[in-house]
């Protein structure tokens, strides 16, 4: 096992155990979480927030959350504009869940690893787990897709944070057919590009198998699977062959 191997698996199990002493006993996947969202638009279009919520609920579960995302902002505008460092330091929080713009030029991919990192030690100053949410870049540059899903992982690693692979799910379910992820303006997501992206916030959070949850109302069962099937692909899970694409 390389170093870099074996220090991702180190990460991640300890934001496993970070995560399940939010449950209570045993260690579990997590029942009940408090969780602060800093972001922008990308994060309050169609409230993701409310969305996890919404599925944490059906399923049992339980989100309190606190969303901090005006238009435009970037992780380095909250640092300096102070809202969110507040809530943080207010305490309380299981996990911060931070999100910026695409990053995917080199000076912003430099700009989201030294800001992820300088929050993500505030969070865990404050007895929080940091959690990076990665997004997407606009319709025009969806070939940059993979510079993003790249820049966010090697933020989350260098901010030692938990990686909620959103970008990655829509790739996933756009590699099975071109299911509308993006809103009208082509960057902000549609409830469907929602959907994925807070099946993957609530299914890394809480641990909790993905595929059968509850879908927003006029979705398509068909298309509450595909987005199912790339969120829990986009995590890593082990699903079968048969249920490959949601079939």
């Amino acid at each position: 096992m390389g170093r870099l191997t074996a220090r991702i698996l180190t990460l991640a199990a300890a934001a496993a155990l970070a995560l399940g002493g939010a449950s209570g006993a045993g260690g579990g996947p997590p029942t009940s979480l408090r969780v602060l969202f800093v972001g922008n638009s990308l994060t309050a279009t169609n409230d993701l927030p409310a969305g996890v919520a919404r599925i944490a609920g059906r399923a049992g579960r339980r989100l309190e959350y606190r969303t901090v995302a005006p238009g435009g902002f970037a992780l380095e505008d909250h640092w300096s504009q102070g809202e969110a460092r507040s809530a943080l330091a207010a305490g309380g929080w299981d996990v911060v869940v931070m999100q910026q713009g695409p990053s995917a030029l080199p000076e912003s991919q430099a700009n989201l690893r030294e800001w992820a990192t300088r929050w993500a030690a505030e969070a865990r100053a404050r007895g929080a787990t940091p959690a990076l949410l990665t997004v997407w870049p606009e319709s025009y540059r969806r070939g940059a897709l993979s510079a993003v899903i790249g820049s966010y992982r090697r933020a989350a690693t260098a901010a030692r944070a938990e990686l909620l692979p959103a970008g990655g799910a829509w790739q996933a379910a756009w590699r099975c057919e071109p299911v509308a992820l993006y809103g009208r303006d082509g960057f902000h997501p549609s409830v469907l590009g929602t959907y994925a992206a807070a099946l993957v916030v609530y299914g890394r959070l809480f641990r909790a198998p993905l595929l059968g949850v509850s879908a927003p109302a006029g979705v398509r069962p068909r298309t509450a699977r595909l987005l199912q099937w790339s969120a829990a692909t986009s995590l890593g899970r082990r699903l079968p062959r048969s249920r490959r694409c949601g079939r």
